[in-house]
């Protein structure tokens, strides 16, 4: 209920304004590659519906979108997190305040090579997996074969969110591979049947294997009530109310017969 209240408030907020006269020009988002494939797909529609305004975007990580919006050289900032309030405390030094919409929401999946018999895995192991406590996937009732732990740098919100949720802010040992993208950790479980990693539901694909979590399937439906023990929604941030091109491509984003149609397509979770 929490996830869905956030996401109401700047609906509310955003539909309220949609009168705001549109100005064509440019636009620039950058930030989370978990957000990277919603806004991809988003601009594409947008900018067929608008051709007058031409949309750039680039992933690099929810830390360095939110950087970039407190620097002014983005104008949306994609993140898979919430904003941190030491970022919120930089921004307001140098005249930026962020505004946040929740445009979808998403559930962080372990993975492992197609080629291992396990299913299932509690938080309390990936716990103690990513503490560095189990090295062979025998001690889990897996093969015996030694673990190849592999997480996000710590410039991901991805990152972030299994830090607090699944780490309960431990830190993930030395030892982990760090990888910079949720593709890149599907590139590499899927090419090591020794891996696990953990990637958003968006970037499931047939050469990997998601476990569940606690006997609980990460899905659509599991996210959207709350049963999944590793849910989030996402977000896009403005510096200050949004105006303009800014404004209208958050209108669309949000809006659930335009926009919230290609979160969908992006297989992530609309916001309905």
């Amino acid at each position: 209920m929490k996830l869905k209240r956030i996401a109401i408030f700047a609906l509310a907020l955003v539909f309220s304004f949609t009168s705001t006269v549109v100005l064509a020009g440019n636009l620039v988002i950058k930030g989370s590659t978990t957000v990277l494939p919603i806004a991809q797909k988003v601009a594409e529609a947008y900018m067929k519906q608008n051709p007058d305004v031409k949309i750039s975007i680039s992933g690099g990580g929810s830390g360095n979108g939110i950087k970039a919006l407190i620097d002014g050289s983005t104008d949306i900032a994609d993140s898979s997190r919430f904003i941190k309030p030491k970022e919120v405390s930089l921004a307001v030094e140098k005249g930026a305040y962020p505004v946040p919409f929740a445009v979808a929401y998403d559930c962080i999946v372990p993975v492992v090579h197609p080629s291992n018999s396990l299913i299932n895995l509690t938080m309390d192991q990936l716990k103690a997996i990513y503490k560095g406590e189990n090295k062979n996937w025998k001690e889990l009732g897996g093969p015996d074969r030694p673990i190849v732990v592999i997480s996000r740098d710590t410039s991901s919100g991805t990152y972030e969110v299994w830090h607090k949720i699944v780490m309960k802010k431990e830190r993930v040992f030395p030892g982990a591979l760090l990888q910079a993208s949720n593709g890149a950790i599907a590139q590499a479980v899927s090419k090591n049947k020794n891996a696990i990693g953990y990637i958003s539901l968006g970037y499931l694909d047939k050469n990997i294997k998601a476990l569940m979590v606690d006997q609980i399937t990460g899905s659509e439906e599991t996210t959207l009530n709350g049963t999944y023990p590793v849910s989030r929604p996402l977000y896009m941030f403005t510096s200050g109310w949004p105006e303009g091109d800014t404004l209208n491509f958050i209108n669309f984003v949000l809006n659930p017969e335009k926009g919230q149609k290609y979160v969908r397509d992006a297989r992530y979770v609309p916001l309905y």
